[in-house]
């Protein structure tokens, strides 16, 4: 027989079961996006025209819709992830109409019509710099979010040791954010140099400082308005990893950029 004290806690227990539950679901979140991105997907995927023409970046963006689709409790984390297979399918959809007209040029080749061959071309080629444009903005917005915008971490590789001149064939990134920030005149950037714990205090800020400044000296020449790039030198003040082992170090040498939210510019 079940004492009125027994049955209490367990009614006790299966409230705060079902409360914890509650609690989790309401604090797990999908931000708005995430079904409009999936019902792109749909439509490319059944356009029999071109979802045979872009199977790899069809699937690939399927993979970011999902992660996308996934509850998250991090609301500008969710949002990243819905930017990001947005961008996907885009890209998907850009390279397989891309197929589509090269496929249509081959064709109109062959049969000798000059002027749709002449359209079909200019077609292609603006289709492959749509493409070439979204794949550079998923690069750029691979950054990790955060509370201060997109943080894009440049790694050691960057430059030599105890040296601030950029490295020659290692800026790769850099062009990539320069394109980005050309594109997207309303977006300002932070950079930040940081090191390991090598050296002094003093001398770390310097070098940090320096390589910040050659990193903005390079973008400006790149296009990128010198007003909207400001550098600032953390030295070793916040590392990433523990400074007593060699990878540790190798990963708090590095240089963070910031990139402001567009929607607080």
């Amino acid at each position: 027989m079940k004492t009125p004290y027994a049955t209490l806690s367990r009614l006790v227990a299966v409230t705060a079961t079902s409360l914890f539950l509650v609690a989790c679901a309401t604090s797990m979140t999908v931000p708005p996006g995430a079904d409009n991105a999936r019902t792109k997907l749909m439509q490319l995927q059944a356009d029999p025209q071109l979802a045979s023409r872009a199977p790899v970046e069809i699937k690939d963006a399927e993979v970011a819709v999902r992660a996308a689709e996934e509850p998250q409790a991090d609301g500008e984390w969710a949002r990243h992830q819905v930017l990001i297979a947005d961008r996907k399918v885009e890209i998907a959809r850009a390279r397989a109409q891309t197929r589509l007209l090269e496929d249509q040029r081959a064709a109109l080749s062959d049969q000798g019509a000059t002027a749709r061959l002449d359209s079909r071309t200019r077609e292609v080629d603006a289709s492959r710099r749509e493409t070439a444009e979204l794949q550079r903005q998923i690069e750029a917005k691979n950054a990790r979010p955060t509370d201060r915008g997109l943080v894009l971490t440049l790694g050691d590789l960057l430059f030599a040791t105890g040296r601030s001149e950029l490295r020659d064939g290692a800026v790769r990134n850099l062009d990539q954010l320069a394109a980005f920030l050309r594109e997207h005149p309303e977006r300002t950037a932070i950079i930040e140099g940081h090191t390991d714990s090598v050296g002094s205090a003093s001398s770390n800020v310097r070098l940090s400082e320096q390589r910040a400044d050659s990193v903005k000296r390079y973008l400006v020449r790149q296009g990128v308005d010198s007003n909207r790039l400001r550098t600032t030198g953390r030295g070793q003040e916040h590392p990433v990893a523990e400074n007593n082992t060699a990878s540790g170090r190798q990963q708090n040498r590095r240089v963070e950029i910031i990139i402001s939210d567009a929607s607080r510019s």
